[in-house]
């Protein structure tokens, strides 16, 4: 498997053009920001990625965690990795100051998320699911529970899990069947939960569960579905530990990936009822759940941003070395790497420029939720919600599905080698492969887009999103420059797609649900790959300002517009073929089930 560099300069570039982080650093409890505290916690964290964590990655995948007498075995080396990771505050990045956090942006966060993931995606799966604990806690615990458990947590001393899954409840979290009975200031916790990340293991002296569970008089559905905290060790009034919970792993999964990672099955309540604390309210607990699950979804988006680039670093390395028949191109006698035949590169530079794609709507996404966070303007920060709750679905989808193709076409690039484990690229398209399923289906991600986000307010903040893209191409109509012409029909072509599509969808999603439905997955892919298109546009204007004025490095800059015009000319194309699908849902609908 090859090493991991941390792509710093394309990381900085999307920060800087694409998030913002300048005007970010602007934004009230935003301003310790600054240029030289980004490229200095981007090149620590690059040098913790890729000395520490990286070289681990194989080690994970086959060694995997396993279960002893109740207690999981983390792979080699893990223990000591989490250590560093935890004492060089990696963990407490874009948490609140009052209680342990740095208070630094979620774009920055982001950012170094990122380098966690395309390291080593087993190990970054366990901070992954503590930041939507934190989240969780924050927004909805009393001011008891953060005092207990939010400063553990935000060091990562402590570490959090999301228990929503079930055996007879999967993606339907209303058919859960774990109950909690009320037993003076606590509640007695009984169930079991399945597919558990990190719900048991050695890295951390405290796991915090959140626990979804229904009550004895609750309601029917996810109306009637409460949220505990229910700690591995109960935690004491002065923030010691106290006796273990009645809380255990039962047994780990068989995974096809991300075998590092310990996917726990966890037995509530068999030694009475485990005891566990309401968050929030009663029978509201999926209002609670979600400001984790927002979140996540965002950080499993990232983790398609991350294996891709991983696949793409590891496929360019190997086309560089890798000596295979005398391309088209050869000048002289002699043997030649395949990267020279032209189609070895066509899918270099495929991985590459929707890696950059995905990238930049990722860190576009996490610096709007920065402005919805610290904007001064209430409209602003309406607005940017607004931005944020549209692009979340389409960051965990759109980037998961091209994670895999991704990781996919780099087997492709090693050829009959890329099959073989020892190469390391096989693991890659394994690890990828769970991220278009958990924290919800991508086809889940599509429904809530479309019957949710783009149907609550008919299609407006599309329609903002679709108004900027307009913006795009007329300062694409004011500059020459040869590549920048290249991008502006395409550009205008996807965009034309996604306003029909955008209109047909609220419209019929108002007339025939279930059509709409149909098509939504097809117009998530539309919305993702027109999205992608339009922050490479709007990185090629801001590379090609950079080349103008001979600031930054040349070759850099002139290869974003390079990258940018290969989106435009082989990606962009595609987008308005997604139209008769978005559009075709009376095909599906009217199919006689009998005949599947």
């Amino acid at each position: 498997m090859t090493d991991y560099t941390a792509p710093l300069a394309d990381m900085r570039f999307a920060l800087t053009e694409i998030a913002g982080i300048g005007e970010i650093a602007t934004l009230p409890g935003c301003e310790q920001a600054s240029e030289d505290l980004v490229d200095a916690v981007l090149e620590e964290a690059g040098k913790l990625a890729g000395g520490v964590l990286a070289p681990l990655n194989r080690v994970g995948d086959q060694q995997g965690s396993v279960l002893e007498n109740g207690v999981v075995r983390t792979p080699d080396g893990f223990k000591e990795a989490y250590r560093h990771y935890v004492e060089g505050g990696w963990n407490a990045l874009p948490f609140a100051p009052e209680h342990g956090g740095q208070g630094l942006p979620i774009a920055i966060a982001t950012a170094v998320a990122e380098m966690w993931n395309s390291a080593n995606m087993g190990f970054a799966l366990c901070p992954l699911l503590n930041i939507g604990a934190v989240e969780a806690l924050t927004a909805h615990g009393s001011p008891e529970q953060q005092r207990l458990y939010l400063p553990k947590l935000i060091s990562g001393e402590w570490t959090g899990t999301m228990n929503l899954t079930e055996p007879q409840a999967g993606s339907d979290v209303g058919a859960l069947r774990s109950r909690a009975v009320r037993a003076g200031d606590h509640y007695r916790i009984t169930g079991q939960k399945i597919f558990i990340t990190y719900g048991e293991h050695d890295m951390a002296d405290n796991i915090v569960h959140l626990v979804l569970a229904r009550l004895p008089d609750a309601p029917p559905g996810t109306r009637g579905i409460s949220l505990f905290v229910v700690p591995k060790f109960l935690v004491n009034a002065d923030g010691s530990l106290g006796p273990r919970n009645d809380v255990r792993c039962v047994s780990l999964e068989h995974k096809l990936g991300i075998h590092a990672s310990p996917t726990c099955v966890l037995a509530y309540g068999d030694g009475g009822g485990a005891i566990g604390y309401l968050v929030g309210e009663e029978n509201r607990g999926m209002e609670c759940m979600f400001t984790m699950m927002n979140n996540a979804r965002l950080n499993v988006g990232l983790q398609g941003v991350a294996i891709a680039e991983r696949a793409y670093q590891q496929a360019r390395d190997f086309a560089r070395q890798r000596v295979q028949g005398k391309p088209v191109t050869a000048t002289a006698p002699g043997t030649y790497p395949i990267l020279h035949h032209p189609d070895v590169r066509r899918m270099l530079l495929l991985m590459r420029t929707e890696t950059e794609a995905m990238r930049a709507l990722a860190y576009c996404t996490a610096g709007a939720i920065d402005r919805a966070r610290h904007h001064p303007d209430g409209e602003v920060r309406a607005t940017q919600q607004r931005r944020v709750d549209l692009l979340i679905p389409v960051v965990k989808a759109w980037c998961t599905d091209l994670g895999v193709e991704i990781a996919s076409l780099g087997v492709q690039i090693h050829g009959g080698m890329g099959f073989i484990e020892e190469t390391g690229a096989a693991q890659h398209l394994r690890d990828a492969r769970i991220a278009p399923i958990y924290e919800g289906t991508n086809g889940i991600q599509a429904n809530d887009l479309v019957g949710r986000k783009l149907l609550r307010d008919r299609g407006a903040a599309a329609r903002e999103l679709i108004a900027e893209m307009r913006a795009v191409e007329a300062a694409l109509a004011c500059r020459p420059a040869e590549d920048l012409v290249a991008l502006r029909r395409p550009l205008a072509t996807g965009r034309d797609a996604l306003e029909r599509a955008t209109g047909w969808m609220v419209e019929q999603g108002e007339a025939d649900p279930p059509r709409a439905l149909a098509g939504a997955v097809p117009y998530l892919k539309l919305l993702g790959t027109v999205a992608g298109g339009w922050l490479m546009a709007k990185g090629a204007l801001a590379a090609e300002a950079r080349l103008e004025a001979r600031t930054g490095d040349a070759g850099f800059n002139a290869a974003k517009l390079a990258t940018a015009r290969f989106y435009a000319e082989h990606v962009l194309p595609a987008a308005p073929g997604l139209l008769p699908g978005v559009t075709g849902g009376a095909t599906i609908m009217g199919f006689d089930l009998e005949r599947f």
